[in-house]
């Protein structure tokens, strides 16, 4: 992926990661959303504390709602956050 991604991160993911926002240049085997959480899972304790619980987790891709099967290019904003209720 030749330029980086822009990885946000929302309420106690942000917590957990420690910051708000990141500019990431994962290899080129992170095609997908589930692709990208892997790798960041295994960056370091931080962010595995992070995506623990995957199923709580949701997407988003150029401020777009995402599964983990779309596919990431290069210069994407790519968004986590824990699911949103409304009332």
């Amino acid at each position: 992926m030749p330029a980086p991604l822009t990885v946000l991160y929302f309420a106690w993911l942000r917590e957990r990661v420690g910051v708000a926002e990141e500019a990431l240049s994962p290899p080129d085997s992170v095609a997908t959303v589930a692709d990208l959480v892997v790798y960041l899972a295994n960056l370091d304790q931080r962010h595995a504390a992070a995506f623990k619980d995957r199923k709580t987790v949701r997407c988003a891709v150029n401020q777009e709602f995402a599964d983990i099967t779309t596919i990431l290019r290069a210069g994407d904003e790519v968004a986590f956050f824990p699911p949103v209720t409304g009332g």
